[in-house]
């Protein structure tokens, strides 16, 4: 029974509890307060699940991740699933991203960011001491391209950039020498030149096309952004009030549930409510780094800070495209925005920092004994 209670006294209780404020927020901001509450009902399912995921995650020990094996086979699980995509994928909003199991959508690229995070923490933990060699960039840069492309081809510039954005933050945290990093940047501009010409559809070079221009087109491409950047500006300092949102209830502002949520969020809560929001994204971002400081091995340590970096990717990019600052890819808002999948792999990716914390812990409480006590 004491072995239970300090297992759940283990567990990261800040992390958990910050999430729940956010969920609660999507949750109202969702809510048509009418008899159709078709969103409402169906995030609140998904919450429970993974709420539940977390839990069951947070009592794993995930140890056996640092075996090579294991992360090869699941990178390649995953690599077949989203090449499959495009036999059996279902077209939604223009990008075959989604399967579909018994009536509810399941996209693939979400559950991927979190393999990508274990198999690129995998190897910098391994190479640590010689992260400074460039082949390491390009071995580690070949292993998230293949699941950019995959994603990019669907496609889903979006989640793509995700993929990239965690590749980029582990190998600046793994140390790599800055004329390297000019170099990642260089294939990036690059990159973006040969996605720009061959790969990006016409909507998406639209939506680039408003950011330079927001204001050139807001009957036609740039209308979501408009529409957004109004949202916001009109929730002043304590907002117009819960479930009195003009732009999200009278329908000005499309896919306010998923999309501009935020921009949903500020024009009913104001300026107040949008600094609560970002005050419980730095707790979180704040209790991972705490566990990656306190994590048993570099393994650990890297994969709580690539989790870090996904939130925190997740969170500015969604933010930036509703105030305007940045072209709408049609990224979710973590912990707020209505989706299953992407609020599935976010609960998995925190349970599985939480489970590593308990084994961390008593990794360090044996250190401590140790050096005051001796070994047994």
């Amino acid at each position: 029974m004491i072995e239970i209670f300090r297992k759940y006294l283990d567990l990261d209780w800040v992390l958990f509890l910050a999430t729940l404020p956010l969920l609660a927020f999507g949750l109202v901001t969702m809510s048509s307060f009418t008899a159709d509450q078709y969103h409402f009902d169906r995030q609140l399912i998904w919450i429970a699940i993974s709420l539940a995921v977390f839990l069951l995650c947070s009592f794993v020990d995930w140890r056996f991740l640092r075996r090579s094996g294991m992360i090869a086979s699941l990178y390649l699980i995953f690599i077949v699933v989203l090449s499959s995509l495009f036999v059996l994928g279902t077209v939604a909003k223009g990008a075959k991203s989604w399967f579909m199991i018994g009536g509810a959508g399941v996209e693939p690229a979400d559950f991927m960011r979190i393999v990508m995070i274990a198999m690129l923490a995998k190897y910098f933990s391994r190479r640590h001491v010689e992260i400074a060699h460039i082949r390491h960039i390009i071995v580690s840069g070949l292993y998230a391209l293949v699941p950019f492309i995959l994603i990019l081809l669907q496609p889903d510039f979006g989640s793509a950039i995700i993929i990239f954005f965690i590749w980029l933050g582990l190998i600046m945290v793994s140390g790599v020498s800055k004329k390297h990093l000019f170099a990642v940047v260089a294939i990036g501009v690059l990159s973006f030149s040969l996605a720009w010409l061959f790969v990006f559809q016409p909507y998406q070079k639209d939506r680039i096309k408003t950011f330079i221009h927001p204001l050139a087109d807001v009957r036609g491409a740039g209308y979501n952004a408009f529409q957004s950047t109004i949202a916001v500006g009109s929730g002043q300092f304590f907002g117009k009030g819960v479930g009195y949102g003009t732009q999200s209830r009278l329908k000005f502002l499309p896919e306010y549930q998923t999309d501009f949520i935020f921009a949903a969020f500020a024009e009913e809560w104001g300026f107040f409510g949008v600094i609560l929001v970002i005050l419980l994204f730095g707790l979180i971002i704040w209790r991972l780094f705490a566990n990656a400081f306190l994590a048993a091995s570099n393994f650990e340590t890297l994969f709580s800070v690539g989790v870090a970096i996904y939130i925190m990717s997740h969170f500015i990019i969604h933010v930036g495209m509703n105030i305007g600052l940045l072209p709408v890819t049609g990224l979710p808002l973590p912990f707020m925005s209505y989706g299953g999948s992407h609020l599935l792999t976010e609960f998995i990716g925190l349970g599985i920092v939480s489970g590593m914390r308990r084994y961390s812990l008593v990794f360090h409480r044996e250190d401590v004994h140790n050096e005051f006590v001796g070994p047994q």
